[in-house]
């Protein structure tokens, strides 16, 4: 029988050499160390595998899956490494799934932390942390619903992982975003938790492109989600204050504009979409009776 508390990692890794030692190391020094963790190397070319291979040697417990050479790098081939990944431990006595980026780091007890969080409600399904995303800082949770876990770093209840099919394979990204969805839409909690922190070495989108061509794909990816135009614009208006300043919020919303015109049947569930327009109105309506309280209690003082 699966114990809560027994984990396994998963960590689909392409070109990862400059980070994945970082990563590397702050698994092995976590204070609970998880029963498996299988690293996928999809193709790598520039030593990744060799500075796995290095560690796996010397601790059992990390196993690298080798697949093939491809050029093409995409989220989609991102779910096909992580269920190759999953194949290698699905017959384990685990309860919690960690899906974990190869360019991340974090402290000892990170994970830890995260296992005492669904130990202690039975209700949630997805947890993870904000990360640290270079110069950018840690965002700001009142433009991001603290009911999303980013996907550099998330811990799943095995029986929420199932219930929602596991990762879909969309080709433009959101295969993390449209999980916690998901999870919710079939009654799990899902949670940030702001007390710790992960580092993210590399800005997120950023692999393969530019920052403005990954904010512009943000901004696509945005529109087939379903956010509503004033959400957008509040993001937008977030972003323009974040590196690249003023010309990276505007590519967010040139991506969202560009998507809008186009009009075209995106991948994203028809329901979902409109889940995630009720939940972002409600959070407008929420932060507009906040600033409310807070005029009013100052036009009382004065």
């Amino acid at each position: 029988m699966a114990k809560t508390s027994s984990y396994v990692i998963i960590t689909p890794a392409r070109n990862e050499a400059q980070f994945i030692e970082m990563t590397l190391q702050s698994v092995m020094a976590q204070t609970v160390l998880p029963l498996k963790w299988v690293i996928v190397s999809d193709g790598s070319t520039d030593g990744t595998d060799e500075i796995v291979k290095k560690c796996a040697s010397e601790h059992p417990w990390i196993e690298l899956v080798r697949m093939p050479e491809h050029r093409e790098r995409n989220f989609a081939g991102k779910v096909h490494a992580f269920n190759v990944g999953l194949a290698m431990v699905v017959d384990l006595p685990f309860g919690i799934i960690v899906s974990l980026d190869a360019d991340i780091s974090f402290d000892s007890e990170y994970f830890s932390y995260l296992l005492e969080k669904l130990h202690s409600d039975p209700k949630l399904g997805i947890v993870g942390t904000p990360f640290c995303d270079g110069p950018n800082g840690v965002y700001d949770y009142r433009f991001v619903n603290i009911e999303h876990v980013s996907g550099a770093c998330q811990v799943f209840r095995r029986n929420c992982f199932e219930e929602i099919g596991g990762y879909h394979p969309m080709k433009g990204g959101g295969i993390d975003y449209l999980a916690v969805l998901t999870a919710r839409m079939k009654g799990w909690k899902t949670r940030t938790f702001t007390d710790k922190v992960c580092n993210h070495h590399r800005e997120m989108g950023t692999a393969e492109k530019g920052i403005l061509q990954a904010k512009f794909k943000y901004g696509v990816k945005d529109y087939e989600f379903g956010n509503h135009p004033i959400w957008e614009i509040a993001r937008t208006l977030y972003q323009i204050q974040k590196r690249p300043f003023l010309i990276g919020g505007f590519a967010l919303l040139s991506g969202y504009l560009w998507a809008f015109l186009k009009n075209e049947p995106g991948t994203v569930p028809h329901q979902v979409r409109r889940f995630v327009r009720r939940e972002q109105m409600a959070r407008l309506c929420n932060l507009a009776g906040i600033q409310r309280i807070v005029s009013n209690t100052i036009g009382v003082e004065r």
